[in-house]
């Protein structure tokens, strides 16, 4: 193997609290990497991670074209065989022909247009949320504000009755906790747990919704055909699975790790809170404010792939059956693609960054991550120009893994 080793320990608490220094130095000494502990190879630049995200040499399975015995892996783990069962049947870890195929229903129903109806009531959820926090001098602004909204809005499209959404943030972060590196038993054992729970909840909402169908996602995915195909119940089961984690995730953390790098850029965010002021609706400059704050610390930093077929990139030769880590937070931040990559700048056009993948795996649920940030960065402007973090001194705290990297609390003041 022609690629340089190097050690990379990517669940140390310096570097998820600040991985910018690091991913800096590998794009620089070695943008391409085997690191032996995890067995993958990594990249880190722009380039190299855009040409694999496009390339059909690489997906996001590997055992549709190798068997178990053929990788070299164990035996399936019997403690999260539920978990591996949702992963068996929804379209983020499918390849063609099965995700053109799921991809293709899943669309019909999770239209723009039914992700664009949500627009008022994505409005309420955060105007209420804001409206609760007024007249308090300090609030967590994870659990105050973000959290709840990518979690309602979710509930409300996929059809969750109010009563029963406090289920739902739990169930997805246990699910979650599967896709870091270096996972635990104790971790195997919530996520499968959840993932039964979860399964159970959405078989019983779907049946009643074959029978009583309503204006919501799971009836949707319930009636949806294309030339006589139909998601399975397990495969309409992994989607709203699917839709929580994925919409959650990208949503909060992006939220809140925007909203602090806001609140230490004091130029940037009194823009934002002038511009909110002179306007209505979400301008153009948050639109492109949204953009820049996913490119410049994106939320899900991390994404891997398995070589289908021998191929070369950046230098490096690779195998079929070997795994790639994709490093987006690195190449979000490449002076190669990005002039001054390092700064913030909210009117940045063009923006390409990788946030959201490229190619057939594209996030499906990108317009609703933009739409619901758009609408809480504005509301948060407009109504708290003056805000500003509880302590500037204090260390913001982060989750335990680089995969999903997320920040746990952010206490801000209104004034």
């Amino acid at each position: 193997m022609n690629i340089p080793e190097r050690h990379f320990d990517l669940n140390d608490p310096a570097f998820i609290r600040n991985p910018y220094p690091l991913l800096a130095e590998l794009r620089q000494e070695t943008p391409v990497f085997f690191e032996p502990t995890w067995n993958k190879v990594f990249f880190a630049r722009y380039d190299d991670i855009a040409a694999i995200l496009r390339d059909r040499r690489f997906g996001r399975s590997i055992t549709h074209i190798l068997s178990r015995d053929e990788l070299g892996w164990p035996p399936p783990d019997p403690r999260q065989a539920a978990f591996d069962h949702f992963q068996d049947h929804h379209l983020l870890d499918a390849e063609p022909p099965r995700h053109t195929r799921l991809r293709s229903l899943v669309t019909k129903a999770f239209t723009p247009r039914r992700v664009e109806e949500l627009r008022s009531r994505v409005e309420g959820i955060v105007a209420r949320s804001l409206d609760r926090l007024g007249e308090h001098q300090q609030f967590d602004l994870v659990a105050d504000v973000a959290e709840e909204l990518p979690v309602t809005v979710i509930a409300e499209l996929l059809g969750v009755p109010e009563e029963d959404r406090h289920r739902l943030r739990p169930w997805s972060a246990d699910i979650v906790k599967l896709y870091e590196l270096g996972f635990t038993p104790e971790d195997q054992l919530r996520a499968n747990t959840a993932v039964l729970d979860f399964s159970a909840y959405l078989r019983a909402l779907a049946a009643e919704r074959r029978a009583r169908p309503r204006d919501d996602l799971i009836s949707a995915l319930v009636q949806v055909e294309e030339q006589g195909e139909r998601l399975s119940e397990d495969e309409l089961i992994g989607t709203g699975i699917l839709l929580l984690n994925a919409g959650h995730e990208a949503s909060v953390n992006g939220t809140v790790a925007g909203v602090l790098a806001l609140m230490r850029r004091r130029e940037a965010w009194d823009t934002l809170a002038q511009a909110a002021k002179a306007d209505g609706p979400p301008s153009l400059l948050f639109r492109s404010a949204v953009e820049e704050l996913l490119r410049f610390d994106s939320p899900l930093p991390m994404f891997e792939r398995w070589v289908l077929d021998d191929t070369e990139v950046g230098g490096a030769v690779l195998e079929r059956g070997m795994e790639v880590a994709l490093l987006y937070a690195s190449g979000n931040r490449d002076p190669g693609k990005f002039e001054r990559a390092d700064d913030l700048i909210l009117t940045r056009e063009p923006n390409a960054h990788l946030t959201f993948g490229l190619g057939i795996h594209y996030c499906l649920g990108a317009p609703l991550a933009r739409l619901e940030m758009q609408i809480a960065l504005h509301a948060l402007a407009w109504r708290f120009p003056k805000l500003q973090l509880a302590d500037e001194t204090a260390s913001v705290p982060y989750g335990k893994g680089f995969v999903i990297r997320g920040i746990q609390q952010l206490m801000v003041r209104p004034d």
